[in-house]
């Protein structure tokens, strides 16, 4: 979070510095006028909202808008317009996470807000299939952990995470598959029933889904694993958090700084308290891995992977 996102927290529960006030002698009549700052206009409001509306839009850049540009600059040199600014995005249910030039003004939904994608209202437009959910949940879990394998990754600005569509299937291919030998170790039952709870039955549903499926042109197959792979960095690169690098090993990308900013913040939250329960992203060096260390005790997920959705 942005200094001045620290500085603005308790913006509201003061007077504002921006605006003018007057002192009134016991007559009730003026006595004088302070020397604080000129009050906020109805325009500040305006250029106010005006911003909330560009970070709103998560691939525009304010090096390639002029008006961005400037709005970003007020709010880092203008404390009031800042505090109004911080205000329009709270009474969207909208939560500042930057205020940068590299990444604009960046927020994300709150729980309640309009804005909120929902992890089942999102699986319900990419499959019909009810069970798909969790394996939807479970790629872009992956995806958060790939990109960003190391805690110190998310803390880096410059750090930029660099993934695959084939390659966060094979990573979670090779976790499933040492997830099914503990189970086996363990006697647990591998064949998934059809009213298993959900998540904790992922790896199983996810490990007998072919990767590719077939068509007669070659196409993966939405339903199969690197489809519904497909689909998750499809739908975070629409969202302004990957940008697409090539087409190598199914489709190669980069992480933005908006990406790492949202996996920071939903780090810890509901919905990823409930996909930790998975226990597919080891962690050994600190750097992600195919599988975990053979002495290793329960798998444990990165502590810093997190998702766009809320529970």
């Amino acid at each position: 979070m942005s200094d001045h996102r620290a500085e603005h927290t308790d913006a509201w529960s003061e007077p504002t510095a921006g605006y003018a006030t007057v002192g009134y002698a016991p007559d009730g009549e003026a006595a004088h006028e302070s020397t604080a700052p000129a009050a906020v206009t109805p325009a500040d409001a305006a250029d106010a909202a005006r911003l909330v509306a560009f970070g709103l839009q998560p691939k525009l850049l304010p090096a390639r808008d002029a008006e961005y540009a400037e709005l970003l600059r007020r709010y880092r040199e203008e404390t009031p317009f800042a505090r109004l600014a911080d205000a329009v995005a709270t009474g969207l249910g909208l939560v500042v996470l930057e205020v940068s030039t590299r990444a604009g003004m960046a927020v994300t939904a709150g729980e309640d807000s309009v804005f909120a994608v929902r992890m089942g209202d999102y699986a319900r437009r990419a499959s019909s299939d009810s069970a798909d959910r969790f394996l939807h949940g479970l790629a872009h879990l992956a995806v958060a952990a790939m990109a960003f394998p190391r805690p110190e990754d998310l803390a880096d600005d410059a750090y930029i995470g660099r993934i695959t569509v084939n390659g966060i299937d094979a990573f979670v291919r090779q976790a499933c598959h040492r997830l099914e030998e503990r189970a086996e170790e363990h006697g647990d039952n591998t064949d998934p029933a059809t009213d298993a709870p959900g998540l904790e039955a992922a790896w199983r549903i996810y490990a007998r889904r072919s990767a590719t499926g077939a068509t007669k042109d070659a196409r993966r197959l939405a339903g199969s694993t690197t489809g519904i792979v497909g689909k998750a960095v499809a739908f975070l690169t629409d969202s302004g958090f990957l940008q697409r690098t090539g087409d190598d090993a199914g489709g190669a990308f980069r992480t933005t700084a908006r990406y790492q900013l949202q996996v920071r913040d939903m780090a810890g939250t509901a919905a990823m308290a409930e996909l930790l329960e998975l226990g597919v992203v080891p962690v050994t060096d600190g750097s992600a891995t195919l599988l975990p260390p053979p002495d290793g005790d329960d798998l444990e997920l990165a502590a810093d992977a997190g998702l766009p959705f809320h529970a």
